[in-house]
């Protein structure tokens, strides 16, 4: 790992700062279940008047296992058309084969992004160990021209990228940071601590562990619940930095339900549902993924309303 020389990356000596809050959008479809760009580029105007970091997509919410490699790269490239200079694109290129990572890493960093999200290949997961993700990520890292974030979302994929191989891999110079959605604060909090010699930086995976990320050293959080609460969510953000800790707490108690029903309880049907709600364009999700049932969609507004959001 000594080998590594970070100036082979970064010319400036300076590794990019990832801080803040990015909503990781949602990709609406229209009714035939074709990618709907003319109501991404709305949601994106309204974005644009949120202080968010940036935007991440082709994330898990953007559905990006059901789309194809070109609808991938080409909406990357109509939101960096859109995309103000001074916002960073997180793009996310994470593939099952590290060949195919590397391919579409190229193509996203071609396309507009600054940098790439790449979770952890998974179908294989018997086999995902340690050295395996190493190497992995070590060859997706050397070969890509943007900076690579890893990702770890168990809930998805089954698979939590372990601690030791995540020590190992901050140590290279192209790999600048991790997005870890398990919400295990413990963990969040060693990973923070044994890499507070590198240039590494760490997001929290999830609003609903903003504030605890933020009091053990996490930088930001790629949050779906600022699809729908951005202001809300960069408020958090706000308090936390400014460190002002009861109303921050406060402010995530009433977070904590609408945001679990966007992700584990009822998923993006949710997500896009309540983007519905509050002014955005959630569309249709892609088949197999189904509209919430008229039962769900009760409990998802209960979630909202009872926290003062509706």
């Amino acid at each position: 790992m000594g080998l590594w020389k970070r100036s082979q990356y970064h010319t400036s000596g300076q590794t990019m700062d990832i801080g803040g809050i990015y909503p990781p959008i949602a990709t609406p479809f229209a009714r035939n279940e074709q990618v709907d760009f003319q109501k991404l580029e709305e949601n994106l105007l309204k974005y644009a008047k949120i202080p968010f970091r940036g935007l991440v997509v082709q994330g898990s919410n953007g559905e990006y296992p059901y789309l194809t490699s070109e609808e991938r790269v080409e909406v990357v490239r109509r939101v960096r058309q859109s995309l103000p200079k001074d916002k960073l694109l997180m793009a996310g290129s994470g593939c099952e084969s590290s060949m195919g990572t590397v391919l579409l890493s190229e193509r996203m960093a071609k396309s507009g992004a600054d940098v790439v999200l790449v979770v952890t290949p998974c179908f294989y997961r018997g086999r995902m160990d340690s050295r395996a993700l190493i190497h992995h990520y070590t060859q997706v890292a050397d070969a890509c021209p943007v900076p690579v974030v890893l990702y770890s979302v168990p809930g998805n994929t089954g698979l939590d990228l372990p601690v030791e191989a995540i020590l190992t891999l901050s140590q290279h110079p192209n790999i600048v940071g991790l997005k870890d959605s398990g919400g295990d604060i413990t963990r969040i909090a060693l990973i923070i601590h044994k890499t507070r010699k590198e240039d590494f930086q760490v997001l929290a995976g999830s609003a609903g562990f903003l504030l605890a990320a933020y009091s053990v050293g996490a930088v930001g959080g790629v949050c779906a619940l600022a699809n729908i609460l951005g202001q809300q969510v960069c408020q958090l953000q706000q308090l936390c930095l400014a460190g002002q800790w009861e109303e921050a707490r406060d402010l995530q108690y009433r977070l904590i339900e609408p945001n679990t029903a966007v992700t584990r309880q009822f998923g993006i049907a949710a997500l896009k549902q309540a983007m519905e709600w509050f002014g955005y364009h959630g569309g249709e999700c892609r088949s197999p993924l189904q509209p919430l049932s008229e039962a769900e969609s009760q409990q998802l507004h209960l979630h909202f309303s009872s926290n003062g959001w509706l």
